[in-house]
């Protein structure tokens, strides 16, 4: 009989980086590209063999977070926001293991619940520590195995998707104004220059316990870029501008260069962090 068709696996470059900005005095925003694999750790042997053996590498996680609050809140809320996600992964890791079609609902509501956990662990700490009192934090993060990837998100950092020469954002915005642009109170022209283009609606911490996650899956294929990063490059540097820089770039690293280096030219008004991965 014929042999079953085999999906090639697809590989994953990426690379993350962060910048002060011009502007701002410290770097409240943190970013993490991660691989999550398999292992075998090998207590006793009778016959020699290395005492860790990793299966096939099984995933890849990306994250972005840009913290807000006075006295080092920010940074202290986005470090936690990524340190919950993180620990919540490696103990979710048994859905990871055997990821297929009948898995997709729960993986979504393991996201869910990841963003959930850095709300709940954001807030504690804020509210333990008058100091840090409504420190909250954007979280926004991407988890690959084979061809699927789900994205999880709250607040108004970003993911991107480059495919075929154009750029598909995949997240929505929880911003005041972004919801005043889908009633229709305003233009995005008019949004764009808003004074309170920065209020943002729903993120991990602040003053009020409860995050509402938003949740996706997709399919990647050879050839898709992904982007994941802050309104520091969002707010400075234009769709257009980057999916230039996505499609033109030869590597994950001088994408990240690029839009840095783009966001700081047009003012570096805010933190700036990229998280670039290309699928081949």
């Amino acid at each position: 009989g014929a042999l079953p068709e085999v999906a090639p696996r697809l590989t994953v470059r990426s690379f993350g980086l962060t910048d002060r900005g011009r502007q701002r005095r410290l770097n409240e925003d943190q970013f993490v590209t991660a691989s999550l694999m398999r292992a075998l750790w090998v207590q006793q042997s009778s016959m020699p063999q290395p005492p860790v053996q990793y299966a096939d590498d099984r995933g890849q996680v990306f994250i972005v977070a840009d913290g807000m609050g006075g006295h080092r809140g920010g940074e202290q809320a986005s470090a936690l926001a990524v340190g919950a996600v993180e620990q919540f992964l490696l103990n979710a890791l048994r859905w990871l293991i055997d990821l297929d079609g009948s898995a997709e609902g729960s993986v979504l509501r393991e996201f869910k619940a990841a963003i959930e956990s850095a709300d709940a662990c954001v807030y504690a700490a804020a509210a333990a520590n008058s100091e840090l009192a409504g420190m909250g934090s954007t979280l926004t993060m991407a988890f690959s195995s084979g061809s699927d990837l789900f994205v999880a998100h709250a607040g108004d950092s970003r993911c991107y998707l480059a495919r075929h020469g154009k750029l598909q954002r995949l997240t929505h915005d929880d911003t005041l104004v972004n919801e005043l642009v889908e009633t229709g109170v305003l233009t995005p022209e008019e949004a764009s220059r808003h004074q309170f283009r920065s209020v943002i609606t729903n993120v991990v911490g602040s003053t009020q316990k409860g995050v509402r996650a938003e949740v996706h899956r997709m399919t990647v294929e050879a050839g898709d870029i992904l982007l994941l990063c802050t309104d520091g490059v969002t707010g400075m540097v234009s769709d257009e501008r980057i999916a230039a820089v996505l499609l033109n770039s030869v590597s994950p690293q001088t994408a990240c260069e690029e839009l840095i280096r783009l966001a700081n030219d047009a003012g570096g008004n805010d933190n700036i962090t990229a998280v670039v991965a290309q699928y081949a």
